[in-house]
């Protein structure tokens, strides 16, 4: 198993924020590009952008969003969305620093956001779900469907490169929500194996502790959680960058995956 340093993605820009859609439904570049700017302060090495159907006028919303990001973020941005125009016109404006988010068996998507990542070369996030869209309950079917996922993708022109795998985490508080937390971790060990190379790998950590509990709670289940992914070799973590406790537990874990020369003065505390 090899392990890779992780990779924090920001999940904060979420259009069902109050304080966000009102900053994209005025244009206000400047409350956007601070609230982007102290997500990268705070450990991000990426920016999800979820804006949702984006029923009105998608491709101008991504667009916009896209171009006023970047102009205080070279980091990766994640484009999160259904809405194929609205990935086209994020793709347009991204100069080759964006990742589709995302692709599955459903047969809308394969139809209509596979060939934006084919014609743009984009990383494309490949969530383990059925074809209906529900989530597969054990490690099995969940295998099944990423090999499915990469027959169909690798037949179009994606490369190994381009393939993001996210297993798709369910929350704790589902019937069976510890049971399949511990089935995602088989899975990402079990991946190069069945795929007979290893993809890169995306989890959202923020889905695990969704519904009750406490913010501490919360926080505490994550960080109980993260370490047992990176020993599965996970990539990226889709996740609250304010949750200061998780990023400094994620920094320690990359101490020991890195490979370098250990000092206690790194050590996060």
């Amino acid at each position: 198993m090899s392990f890779n340093s992780l990779i924090l993605v920001a999940d904060n820009f979420q259009m069902t924020k109050p304080s966000i859609s009102r900053a994209v439904e005025s244009k206000n570049t400047k409350a956007i590009k601070k609230m982007v700017e102290s997500w990268i302060m705070a450990g991000a090495r990426g920016i999800d952008i979820n804006t949702g159907p984006l029923p009105y006028s998608p491709e101008n919303t991504m667009g916009f969003l896209v171009k006023a990001i970047r102009e205080v973020c070279d980091q990766p941005l994640f484009l999160d969305t259904i809405n194929a125009k609205a990935i086209q016109a994020g793709l347009e404006q991204a100069n080759g620093q964006a990742i589709i988010n995302g692709l599955s068996l459903q047969p809308e998507k394969l139809k209509t956001i596979l060939p934006l990542a084919v014609e743009y070369r984009a990383p494309v996030i490949c969530y383990l779900l059925r074809p209906d869209g529900h989530v597969p309950r054990d490690c099995q079917s969940r295998l099944e469907i990423a090999l499915r996922l990469w027959e169909i993708a690798s037949t179009a022109g994606i490369s190994r490169e381009q393939f993001i795998i996210d297993p798709v985490l369910v929350p704790l508080g589902w019937e069976d929500g510890s049971y399949q937390a511990i089935e995602v971790l088989d899975v990402l060990r079990y991946l190069p194996e069945l795929l007979g190379f290893s993809p890169q790998t995306i989890i959202g950590l923020s889905n695990l502790t969704s519904g009750a509990g406490s913010a501490g709670q919360k926080i505490a289940m994550e960080n109980a959680y993260l370490p047992m992914l990176a020993a599965c070799g996970i990539k990226f973590i889709l996740m609250n960058i304010n949750h200061r406790r998780t990023v400094e537990l994620a920094a320690n874990c990359n101490l020991l995956a890195g490979g370098q020369i250990f000092s206690w003065k790194q050590v996060n505390l």
